[in-house]
């Protein structure tokens, strides 16, 4: 029988093996063949499949998002699958840029938080040069009164 063994797959593809069988549950990765002992053999492409998950990972899709491409990909022509990734790349890219975005925001109130000399969290509420929005965090919550 040939084939990849689990240690084999793991190194090439720089996870452990308990990855491997992770993957497997979450369907990730086919069911590899058995052997008559039971070790797993699994094929050469596996490397690639997991390399194409870490690197999916990498770029922020989650295992859930990871494993409806692999499975759109392995269903349908190749076509509709470059489809299907153009589609949630650029999904991703914005929601990326959005969080890039909100993070430049909030680096700014620290560093204005900074420079203002706010040193303690309720001291710097209650003066009006406090750069951060405590007004807009409160807004729309609901009153609670202390026990």
């Amino acid at each position: 029988m040939s084939g990849l063994r689990s240690s084999q797959v793991a190194a090439a593809a720089g996870v452990n093996p308990q990855t491997l069988r992770y993957y497997e549950r979450r369907g990730l990765l086919a069911a590899p063949r058995r052997t008559l002992g039971g070790h797993r053999l699994y094929p050469a492409e596996t490397v690639a499949v997991l390399r194409m998950i870490k690197g999916a990972q990498r770029l922020g899709f989650t295992l859930d998002e990871v494993a409806d491409l692999l499975d759109t990909a392995r269903h349908q022509g190749r076509r509709r699958a470059d489809a299907g990734l153009r589609t949630r790349t650029r999904a991703k890219l914005a929601d990326v840029e959005a969080r890039i975005a909100d993070l430049r925001e909030i680096a700014g109130t620290l560093r204005a938080a900074l420079d203002a000399g706010c040193d303690d969290l309720a001291t710097c509420a209650d003066s009006p040069c406090c750069p951060i929005p405590f007004a807009v965090l409160s807004e729309g919550a609901p009153d609670v009164d202390p026990p």
